[in-house]
């Protein structure tokens, strides 16, 4: 039997599956992302991760008939290049990750948008699966979007959903993307992380470095926002509202546009908080609602932390 791999690329984890024919898991890996290196550090921790895979799954690499990928970045699949992915370290330019990868694996690899794999894979096997029309919200380092529009997947000129980018405030906040006002300058993790530095080094107090320091983290990951806010830090509840308030803006506001049945959200700060996050950006988007008498479902993402690595498995076992 056929085995696959899966690789979601994000910009705090590498998490990776190892798949059969009929897309159940056999085996996972869950690595951090290197914030040092560049992109040839990044590509030798996905090889790792598949690596880590397969022993879990106790397949062997001979066993591995192809390797799909969901990068950040501009993807061109078709030349096996990743640029600008710019929540990873010094990766501005253009990377041969297709070719480094295939390289290592000996095996055909496939690229396509972290989003729209996780987003694809939803609609395919988790939470979307009764509706024709998603909107894939993916709440992590940045914030990333993918769009199912009657049953197929939207990517525009190639760079469709990328809500993050929606700008809420009219010359608001600068996002780590250079622009200002979006979403993702307010709601994205290392927004919010950049956030609560300016604040700390002012002098407002929080618990945020300190459970960073006893976790031996070096960055404010998903489960230090989440233990922050159940500490019930002040500043913390004070960063994750004003991202709920961002989100809740710019999903409505494709809602709008595009009137979609239901929006999932996933991601690793998604996820993380669980349902509040569902029901708290299903509240933050009424208000922005047009036809505020028939919102869309909000949904949770059902697959959770693998849904992007299966999403990316799944570009090479239906290939």
């Amino acid at each position: 039997m056929a085995r696959y791999g899966g690789i979601d690329l994000g910009g705090t984890k590498i998490q990776a599956v190892v798949v059969d024919e009929a897309h159940e898991v056999l085996g996972s890996s869950r690595l951090p992302t290197p914030t040092t290196g560049g992109p040839a550090d990044v590509t030798l921790a996905m090889i790792e991760s598949i690596n880590v895979a397969l022993e879990d799954a106790g397949v062997p690499r001979s066993e591995l008939v192809a390797v799909g990928v969901g990068s950040p970045g501009v993807v061109d699949d078709a030349a096996g290049t990743v640029t600008s992915a710019r929540n990873l370290p010094d990766w501005e330019g253009t990377y041969p990750l297709g070719e480094k990868l295939g390289a290592a694996f000996d095996a055909p690899i496939a690229l396509s948008n972290d989003v729209n794999v996780a987003t694809q894979a939803e609609f395919d096997l988790g939470a979307a699966k009764p509706f024709r029309s998603i909107l894939g919200v993916f709440w992590g380092t940045g914030v990333g979007g993918g769009l199912i529009l009657d049953g197929k997947l939207w990517e525009g000129r190639g760079g469709a959903g990328e809500i993050g980018h929606m700008v809420v405030k009219k010359g608001g906040a600068q996002c780590p993307c250079g622009r200002i006002g979006c979403m993702e300058a307010y709601a994205g993790r290392k927004a919010m992380e950049t956030e609560a530095r300016r604040r700390h080094d002012k002098g407002e107090k929080t618990v945020l470095f300190k459970l960073m320091k006893e976790r031996g983290r070096d960055r404010l990951t998903a489960g230090i926002w989440d233990r922050a806010l159940k500490h019930g830090d002040k500043l913390a509840q004070e960063i994750v509202d004003r991202a709920y308030g961002a989100l809740g803006a710019g999903v409505a506001s494709a809602v709008n546009l595009l009137d979609v049945e239901a929006v999932v959200i996933g991601g690793g700060v998604g996820i993380k908080l669980g349902e509040t996050a569902r029901d708290r950006l299903a509240e933050e988007m009424q208000p922005h609602l047009f036809n505020d008498d028939r919102p869309p479902a909000v949904l949770m993402a059902e697959l959770g932390d693998l849904g992007g690595a299966i999403g990316a498995a799944l570009l090479v076992a239906r290939a």
